[in-house]
């Protein structure tokens, strides 16, 4: 067996943390029975691990039921990315753009698997959260694939299928993601839900790293595929004043 290169106290941290992202995927409030089934866990571990983090505010037990919901530490960290990231500065932007295509205006980073959306209609500014969404089903997560000169799509383990529009085959998400690149935007045509699709452009930072991506969405109905290019060319016309103010740093 390989030595654990891990340093010591370390499985302990990467237990609370999976603790958290089960919130994340499994709904508001969990108990330590669903905690220790999700992740595997003795159910007086996932006890134990789920009171350490509400003893750290991030996460909060109900008196009445003992289950576990989202603390207001996370919330903070969220408000404390939006602050950092200076996610304020570019909601102008977001407007002007959104008046000048008729659409919802979007941002996200990559976060392992999933893009977070970091700002846009699905995010709360006063909480600082956004939501996750599945890196193969979405135009902004093609766009941080496609331009991660490391990745590879058999890394991402088994694709759901969440409409009958949504690629599930890695060789053939491949082949989507050199498309992408070619053409310098992405695309989600009704894949994550059936009346929605997506354009979607990088956004480079000073090295030439695509570090966000910069998404223009709408209802199926008022944006036919025709459109696609038309309105990736007016998400890359923006992309500079954005590059601007979210990813050259500070002098």
């Amino acid at each position: 067996m390989a030595e654990d290169s891990r340093p010591p106290g370390s499985q302990a941290v990467v237990r609370a943390l999976r603790v958290l992202h089960c919130f994340r995927d499994h709904g508001p409030e969990l108990g330590a029975t669903d905690l220790g089934r999700l992740l595997d866990l003795r159910t007086s571990t996932a006890h134990r691990l789920a009171r350490t983090l509400v003893a750290e505010g991030f996460l909060e037990q109900d008196g009445a039921t003992s289950r576990y919901r989202l603390g207001a530490a996370v919330a903070e960290l969220g408000q404390a990315l939006y602050r950092h990231r200076g996610l304020y500065r570019v909601e102008p932007l977001m407007e002007s753009l959104a008046e000048a295509t008729g659409t919802s205006p979007g941002l996200a980073i990559r976060s392992g698997e999933r893009a977070v959306v970091v700002a846009g209609e699905a995010v709360d500014p006063e909480a600082g959260i956004g939501v996750y969404i599945p890196l193969h089903a979405s135009a902004m997560g093609k766009v941080l694939m496609a331009w991660d000169p490391g990745f590879d799509t058999s890394g991402l383990g088994e694709l759901a299928a969440l409409t009958e529009n949504t690629i599930t085959d890695p060789a053939r998400l491949a082949e989507v993601l050199v498309r992408v690149r070619a053409d310098g935007y992405a695309t989600n045509d009704r894949e994550i839900t059936p009346y929605k699709r997506t354009v979607a452009v990088p956004l480079v930072d000073e090295l030439g790293q695509v570090r966000m991506a910069l998404a223009l969405r709408a209802d199926a109905g008022s944006l036919p595929p025709e459109r696609f290019a038309e309105l990736a060319e007016v998400a890359k016309e923006f992309a500079p004043a954005f590059q601007r103010l979210l990813l050259r740093p500070s002098v």
